[in-house]
């Protein structure tokens, strides 16, 4: 490993953890990631692309079950072990990282509300999957809308005119669904499964929601093509639409009276891993950077000996570890607490992403030229931080989501 590790706690098996992980990341996400940038998104989930190689060798390893209870054949990491998961992946990979954890929240968000049928129907099958033939994805960004679905402390969220897209209809025993998500859907193109957010009440606005897990292989649900964009280009993203598919009873999980307490603990669990995600991508950064300032010389001097390389490398340095720190003591909080704490998971998404694309910034501007050129992983790692200022709710929307949050405890 490229740091020490300020957690002097850890235990012999979570070392162990991070160095596996770790070794993973850079020798199949990183070369698998840097492959597929190159490639167009229709491309990048071609039958024979490396992006199923790896997904299937992270289902393989029980990567798809890190969240998965004990009892149906989880991982059982604790919080701590969790984040140095994730990260490690993040830091090979964050589009990797982030198919990996849309891929499980179907299940994971089915644990959390287990009944026989969901356990069945859902859980254990996610679980059992080795080949990655099991996808989900989180279905909540629509074409009109985006952050404003996330933001359940603003006024808004209960805007009568200002409803979801995606409608669902109750008819007998099922729920029958029409409307579309929008291209930004992660693993909307892969995806077999969906957790899915529809209005069930257009009346209450956005709280008028419900949240149900959807089949996306049945009639009624087509897929647009995969998204062209800037960065983390191994993720797929895209269009889905929903043209009378239908639901059953049990798997619409959460209803209009709880809709905006269990958005606001999804929007928790997304926004925690966002800061794992992105600490790791500022490290892998931060460590081509030093790596690359060693050897570099400008002026008959290697680039580290300059005065003002130092102190652009120690800014880094400062802004991994607080990254790091931050994100993990969120992670360990809320995953330690039921429900979790919004405010302290889009702060650690809000500061690991700026956190991340300034490393990367910094990083490019000690390259110099050379961080511009595709020679070099460092304008890869560029890209991808940029994403992630907007990825899982845009930076702004949520501090100030966060800042209600905080007013509303005062009030």
């Amino acid at each position: 490993m490229s740091y020490a590790d300020l957690n002097i706690e850890l235990a012999e098996e979570q070392e162990v953890l991070k160095k596996e992980i770790h070794k993973f990341a850079v020798e199949v996400l990183r070369p698998a990631a840097a492959e597929l940038d190159k490639k167009s998104p229709t491309e990048v989930i071609a039958p024979e692309s490396v992006y199923w190689d790896v997904m299937r060798k992270m289902y393989q390893l029980g990567y798809h079950t890190v969240h998965t209870p004990d009892e149906y054949g989880g991982l059982g990491l604790d919080p701590v072990s969790q984040h140095i998961f994730w990260e490690e992946l993040g830091y090979g990979s964050v589009g990797f990282a982030v198919s990996l954890g849309v891929s499980l929240f179907p299940s994971f968000m089915a644990s959390m509300l287990a009944d026989d049928f969901i356990i069945e129907e859902v859980i254990k099958p996610f679980a059992d999957c080795a080949d990655a033939t099991r996808m989900g994805c989180w279905a909540i960004t629509e074409p009109n809308h985006g952050s404003d679905t996330l933001v359940s402390g603003m006024d808004v969220f209960r805007n009568p005119e200002v409803i979801q897209d995606v409608k669902a209809v109750k008819k007998g025993d099922k729920w029958i669904l029409n409307g579309q998500k929008s291209a930004w859907v992660s693993n909307g193109p892969v995806a077999t499964q969906a957790l899915l957010f529809v209005n069930i009440d257009k009346t209450m606005g956005m709280a008028g929601g419900g949240i149900c897990i959807c089949d996306l292989t049945q009639k009624g649900v087509e897929k647009g093509k995969p998204l062209d964009k800037l960065g983390q280009r191994e993720l797929p993203q895209g269009e889905i639409y929903f043209s009378d598919a239908e639901v059953p009873e049990e798997l619409m999980i959460v209803d209009p009276e709880s809709y905006e307490v269990m958005t606001e603990i999804v929007i928790a669990e997304a926004n925690m891993h966002m800061g794992a995600f992105f600490t790791g991508l500022a490290q892998s950064a931060y460590d081509l950077a030093l790596a690359y300032c060693v050897e570099r010389k400008q002026g008959g001097r290697y680039l580290v000996e300059h005065q003002d390389v130092k102190r652009k490398l120690f800014n880094m340095f400062t802004k991994v570890e607080t990254a790091r720190s931050y994100s993990r003591a969120v992670m360990n909080f809320n995953l330690n607490i039921a429900p979790p704490v919004a405010k302290y998971s889009l702060s650690s998404k809000v500061y690991c992403t700026q956190a991340a694309f300034d490393v990367c910034n910094t990083a490019v501007q000690l390259f110099g030229g050379y961080g511009l050129s595709k020679e070099y992983e460092i304008e890869k790692l560029f890209r991808d931080a940029r994403a992630g200022l907007i990825e899982d709710g845009s930076n702004d929307v949520l501090a100030i989501s966060g800042g209600n949050m905080i007013v509303k405890e005062i009030f």
